[in-house]
């Protein structure tokens, strides 16, 4: 499970890697060339996401008490991405502006405060994003915790369970042991009461011999 982990990471950072060579060169572009590249940009992040969304499926079958090394760089990663997306909004805004500039020949006061208003609209998107993010976060840590918890009463159970089979056992071997013990006490009762009455008919047989010898003489 980790090897297929570490596969997706690596396609990331090559991808990622790629993606913030080509947003730093946007601006240099011709026009022509600066469209063809914000498209292949907007393709590449989309096969970023999809990277993402595979390596986070990945991170959500690792058992849990290995999950949190993978979660950490989940978030790192995922920090990247928003990074790379906010980089590429504000350099297609200055596309979309130059473009505009060209078709309509503003003098660029105008674009600069829609480019302006365009930006505080992008930081707020983003702090949006993050608050979301930390909150999905929150989430799937909850949800690491509770799987925890449910693994941990599970084996309690699964220890009750056995220290109750222990007892029965005992139990059933004390009742075993009870019923020889009675049994060993019953016949040594027994052997000490024929011995007792071998030893009267014995002490009688002695005496009547006695009385016998006595009497013939």
């Amino acid at each position: 499970m980790s090897s297929d982990f570490e596969g997706y990471e690596q396609d990331f950072a090559v991808l990622t890697a790629e993606i913030t060579g080509k947003i730093a060169r946007v601006p240099r572009l011709p026009p022509d060339e600066k469209k063809q590249m914000v498209a292949n940009v907007e393709k590449q992040l989309e096969e970023a996401r999809e990277l993402l969304e595979q390596m986070d499926l990945e991170v959500r079958e690792i058992p849990p008490q290995s999950r949190g090394m993978y979660s950490n760089r989940m978030r790192s990663y995922k920090q990247e991405m928003g990074k790379l997306e906010t980089d590429f909004k504000r350099s297609r805004i200055a596309y979309s502006d130059e473009v505009r500039n060209e078709l309509l020949g503003d003098d660029g006061n105008s674009s600069e405060n829609q480019r302006a208003h365009l930006l505080d609209n992008t930081e707020r998107l983003e702090r949006s994003s993050r608050r979301l993010e930390a909150g999905y976060q929150i989430a799937v840590e909850t949800e690491q915790i509770g799987q925890e918890m449910l693994e941990n009463l599970s084996h309690d159970r699964e220890k009750i369970q056995r220290a109750r089979e222990r007892l029965r056992e005992t139990d059933a071997n004390l009742g075993k042991s009870s019923r020889v013990l009675t049994g060993m006490l019953r016949r040594i009762i027994q052997n000490r009461i024929l011995v007792v009455i071998l030893a009267i008919i014995l002490v009688i047989t002695i005496l009547m011999a006695i009385t016998f010898s006595v009497r013939r003489y």
